[in-house]
């Protein structure tokens, strides 16, 4: 049987994999790709959570609306992000970190 601890691990372990990421690499498309691995541990948390918090005898569906809205916040951060990077490379000609902390010239 598959208990809370399980999911908590899984989390765990996604979001340990996106901040390994985000420290380790230096492509900047890598390293968002990396924060949204973040995002979607703490829903799956939050999902997590909500499964195994009943009361009488219904789960609590407060958590999971969280994660609703954070997925909303998560699809503007995608565009955002996205034409972001996209200004940076046509600007550079790189998505290195090396060359958008470089922003002079």
């Amino acid at each position: 049987m598959i208990t809370l601890s399980h999911y908590l691990i899984v989390s765990a372990l996604l979001f340990a994999l996106g901040l390994a990421g985000v420290v380790a690499r230096r492509n900047i498309l890598i390293i968002y790709m990396c924060l949204e691995m973040m995002l979607s541990a703490a829903s799956l948390t939050l999902v997590a959570f909500t499964r195994f918090h009943v009361t009488d005898g219904l789960p609590d569906f407060a958590a999971q609306s969280l994660v609703f809205f954070t997925i909303t916040v998560a699809a503007a951060e995608v565009a955002v992000g996205l034409a972001i990077i996209v200004a940076l490379y046509r600007a550079k000609q790189s998505v290195e970190t090396e060359a958008v902390t470089k922003l002079q010239g």
